[in-house]
C-alpha cells in the first residue's frame, strides 16, 4: 500500500528532486572582483553566521577572535573572516542597475553572488484554509514590496508546480500579481487536475496523506533548487497551517467520498495505507501516524541543511483557537485542541531545525517577516581549510560558537564534501560563454513562457515573404494558463478578444482589427494587403491568429486585449522590424513552432497549412513538437538544424523533411521525449548563391 502512494507523490514531486540533485554546481558563476572572494582551494569552507541579541537585533561589532569553529568536532583555523551587511541593492552599487532575468544562465550567476539575497515562498494551497489565504495575501504582498530591494531575487511554488517551471526574478510586480491568485484548498477534495482524479475516490483521511506527502516531496525539490543557486544562505518562506497524516473520526465521516475505490485495501473497502496502520486501534494508529510525520519532516530539514536553506513558517491562522469548525465535523474541543498543537509544531520542527524562524500564533504577519530579511542582512562570513582532505563525499558537522555571552549564534549546520568526480570538474576549466544569439534566443523564452505572468496573454509574431514585394506578418495570441492553485478569472477579466492595429513608420496604417471576431478595416496605399483570421468566436479559448502583408521597414503593433463584456484589460505597443524577403541573397522565414499531444494530432497538423502555431516555447517531454521553415534565395540554398545546448553547443543533427505540396515550408522533427529538462536551441542554418542565413529558436523542456 505504501508503494501506491508512494508512486503518486513522486509523480508531483519527488521526480524534481532526483532531477535537481543532478543540476552541476559547476556553472555558477564566481562573484564580482567588489565583494568578498572566498573561495581560495578546493578544501575551503565558507561558512556565514547570523548573530543577534535575545530581541532578534543583530551585533555588528565581534571581531575574528571572538568566533570558534569546529567541523565534525575538530577546531578549524578561520582564514577568512569579514562582516556582510546587505541592503537588497537599496543603495545603487559600482555594477550599476540590478542585471534582469531572463533564463537559467542568468539566475544562476545572479543568484551566486555574495551580495544578492535569495527567497523563495512556497504556497502550500493543499494546506491553508480559503478564507486564510485570502488574509495572508496582503502581508505577503507587503513584504515583497517593502523588505525586498531591487536585487533581491525570489521565485514562487505550489505543491503541484514543477520545480523546471519555477524562475528566481527580480520583478516584484510579477510576484505580488502571483501571490494575489494564492487560494487555499484545505479540506477541500475536489480534484482539479489529472494527478487529483487519481485518488479522489479514496478515503479522505487518505487523500490528506497524500497531499502531506506532495507537499514535503515539492518543497524538497525546491530547497535543492535553491542548493544548486548559491552557496550561501537562502531563506524559503514555507505558506502553511501545518502538517498531519490523521483526522479526527468525526472529520473522516463528515466529509465522505464518492465510491470506494475497489478493493485498494484490506478487504477490498478502498483504503490505501500509507503509514502501515491498517488494523490498529485509534491510539496505535495515532502513533504510527506521528513517527512517519517525523521521519518526513527530517528527510525535509535535512535536504535544507545540506543545502544550506533556512525555512521560515509562516501560519496565516494568526492567533488561532482551533484546527477545526462547524463545517468539518463536531469535534471534541480537547482533540481540538491536540490536532492544532500538533499542526503547529510541525511548522516550529522545520523552523527550528534549519536556523529559521517560525511565525506562527501572531496575527502581525508582517512584523513577524520583517525578521526574515534582518536575519540574512548582516552577517560575518567566515573561511577555513577544512583538515579534512579527502573527497569522501560525506556530510560534515560545522558547529560556530561565539565567546561573547548572552548572544544567539546561528550557522550553517555543515556541508557535503565532493566526490573523486566532483573535484575533477571542479579543477576543469571554465567553459566558454554562450554566443551572443544563444543568449538572446533563451532570453526569448521568459516572454512564452507558462510561468511567465506578467500579461494575461501570450503572442508570437512571425514573418514570411508575402505578395506583391510585401512580407507577410502572422500574429497569434492565446491566454496565459491559469496558475496552479489560482482561483478561476471572472468572465470580464478573461480574455476574448484583441483588437491590433498595425501603423508604418510613417503612421500610415497597415491593419486594424479585433482578432478573433475580427472586422477587416484599412489598408496600407493603394492596394490592400491581404489578410485572414482563424480560431474561435469570443469564447473560444484556443490559440487566435491574423495575417497580413505589410511593406518591409518598421512597423508599430498596437495591441489592445479585451474581456468577455469588452472591456480593455490590457494594453501593450511594439515596435517590430519587418524584413524585406524578395532580396536574391540567402534568407529565412521566422521558423514556426507546433505543438501536438498526441500522434494523431500530429500528424493532422503537419499537413494541415492553416494549423495554428505554439505561442508558447515551454514544452513537457510527452509534447510532439515540430517546426516549419522557408528557405529563400538564389540556387536553392540547402538547409540543415542542429539542436544546441544551453552553452550554443551542438548536440545532434536533426532531419529536415523538403516542403511537400500544398506546403511550402520545410519541416524539421524537435524530439523532446529524450532529452533532459533544462533549456536548449534549435540552430536553422541555410547555405546557397546567396551566402549563409541563420535562425535560432530558444525553448525549454520540463519534467
Amino acid at each position: 500500500m505504501r508503494r501506491v502512494l508512494r508512486s503518486i507523490a513522486w509523480t508531483a514531486g519527488l521526480a524534481a528532486v532526483a532531477l535537481a540533485e543532478a543540476s552541476s554546481h559547476a556553472q555558477q558563476a564566481q562573484p564580482p572582483p567588489a565583494q568578498p572572494v572566498f573561495r581560495t582551494g578546493i578544501n575551503f569552507v565558507r561558512v556565514d553566521v547570523i548573530v543577534s541579541d535575545r530581541s532578534g537585533t543583530n551585533i555588528a561589532d565581534l571581531k575574528q577572535a571572538d568566533f570558534e569553529v569546529t567541523e565534525d568536532g575538530k577546531p578549524q583555523s578561520i582564514e577568512n573572516f569579514k562582516f556582510i551587511k546587505l541592503d537588497g541593492g537599496a543603495v545603487p552599487g559600482p555594477e550599476g542597475p540590478a542585471r534582469a532575468i531572463r533564463t537559467d544562465a542568468d539566475e544562476e550567476q545572479e543568484a551566486a553572488r555574495d551580495d544578492v539575497r535569495l527567497f523563495a515562498i512556497f504556497l502550500d494551497d493543499y494546506h491553508v484554509r480559503k478564507e486564510n489565504s485570502l488574509r495572508v495575501r496582503a502581508p505577503l504582498q507587503q513584504f515583497v514590496q517593502t523588505q525586498l530591494g531591487p536585487t533581491d531575487m525570489i521565485g514562487l511554488m505550489y505543491p503541484l508546480e514543477s520545480v523546471f517551471n519555477v524562475r528566481m526574478t527580480r520583478n516584484q510586480d510579477q510576484v505580488v500579481r502571483g501571490l494575489e491568485k494564492f487560494l487555499g484548498r484545505k479540506y477541500d477534495y475536489r480534484p482539479e487536475n489529472d494527478l487529483e482524479r487519481q485518488y479522489a475516490y479514496y478515503p479522505v483521511e487518505t487523500q490528506e496523506q497524500i497531499r502531506v506527502r506532495v507537499s514535503l516531496s515539492a518543497i524538497r525539490g525546491l530547497i535543492v533548487h535553491m542548493g544548486t543557486l548559491k552557496e550561501g544562505r537562502k531563506q524559503l518562506i514555507i505558506v502553511s497551517e501545518g502538517f498531519s497524516n490523521r483526522l479526527p473520526l468525526t472529520v473522516r465521516e463528515a466529509n465522505p467520498t464518492v465510491g470506494n475505490g475497489g478493493g485498494i485495501g484490506p478487504g477490498g473497502n478502498g483504503v490505501v495505507d500509507p503509514i502501515g496502520a491498517a488494523g490498529l486501534n485509534e491510539n496505535q494508529a495515532d502513533f504510527a501516524a506521528q513517527m512517519d510525520m517525523e521521519q518526513l519532516l527530517r528527510d525535509v530539514y535535512d535536504e535544507a541543511n545540506k543545502n544550506n536553506v533556512s525555512l521560515y513558517t509562516v501560519d496565516p491562522r494568526g492567533l488561532a483557537v482551533s484546527e477545526f469548525d462547524v463545517s468539518d465535523g463536531n469535534v471534541d474541543p480537547s482533540t481540538d485542541r491536540a490536532y492544532l498543537s500538533q499542526t503547529t509544531d510541525t511548522l516550529r520542527t522545520l523552523a527550528v531545525e534549519t536556523d529559521g524562524r517560525a511565525i506562527v500564533n501572531r496575527n502581525d504577519l508582517v512584523g513577524g517577516m520583517k525578521q526574515i530579511v534582518r536575519d540574512v542582512s548582516a552577517y560575518y562570513l567566515l573561511g577555513y581549510n577544512s583538515t579534512q582532505t579527502s573527497a569522501d563525499g560525506k556530510f560534515h558537522e560545522i558547529k560556530v560558537r561565539v565567546k561573547r555571552p548572552g548572544v544567539q549564534v546561528r550557522a550553517r549546520k555543515g556541508y557535503w564534501a565532493l566526490t573523486n568526480q566532483e573535484m575533477a570538474l571542479s579543477l576543469a576549466l571554465p567553459k566558454a560563454p554562450a554566443p551572443t544569439a544563444v543568449t538572446a534566443a533563451l532570453a526569448s523564452v521568459v516572454n512564452t513562457s507558462s510561468a511567465s505572468k506578467a500579461r494575461p496573454i501570450r503572442t508570437w509574431i512571425g514573418t514570411s515573404r508575402g505578395e506583391n514585394g510585401k512580407t507577410r506578418v502572422t500574429f497569434v495570441w492565446e491566454p496565459m494558463p491559469r496558475a496552479p492553485g489560482s482561483p478561476p478569472l471572472p468572465d470580464s477579466q478573461q480574455p476574448a478578444r484583441v483588437a491590433v492595429t498595425a501603423v508604418g513608420g510613417d503612421g500610415m496604417p497597415y491593419f486594424r482589427g479585433r482578432v478573433p471576431d475580427v472586422a477587416l478595416a484599412t489598408i496600407s496605399n493603394s492596394s490592400s494587403p491581404s489578410s485572414s483570421v482563424a480560431g474561435g468566436g469570443p469564447a473560444a479559448r484556443g490559440p487566435s491568429r491574423v495575417v497580413f502583408d505589410v511593406p518591409p521597414g518598421t512597423m508599430q503593433l498596437r495591441l489592445s486585449v479585451e474581456g468577455a463584456t469588452a472591456g480593455v484589460i490590457d494594453s501593450e505597443i511594439r515596435e517590430v522590424v519587418v524584413p524585406d524577403l524578395t532580396k536574391t541573397q540567402t534568407l529565412l522565414s521566422t521558423p514556426v513552432v507546433y505543438r501536438a499531444r498526441t500522434p494523431r494530432e500530429l500528424q493532422q497538423m503537419k499537413v494541415d497549412a492553416q494549423a495554428i502555431p505554439a505561442t508558447l516555447r515551454e514544452f513537457s517531454r510527452t509534447d510532439r513538437l515540430f517546426v516549419r521553415v522557408a528557405v529563400y534565395g538564389a540556387g536553392g540554398p540547402t538547409l540543415s538544424a542542429h539542436l544546441l545546448s544551453r552553452g550554443g553547443q551542438p548536440m545532434s543533427e536533426l532531419p529536415v523533411t523538403p516542403p511537400v505540396a500544398p506546403l511550402t515550408d520545410a519541416t524539421i522533427d524537435l524530439p523532446v521525449a529524450g532529452i533532459a529538462p533544462g533549456e536548449y536551441v534549435l540552430e536553422i542554418k541555410a547555405t546557397g548563391e546567396g551566402g549563409d542565413a541563420k535562425e535560432l529558436v530558444g525553448f525549454r523542456v520540463t519534467s
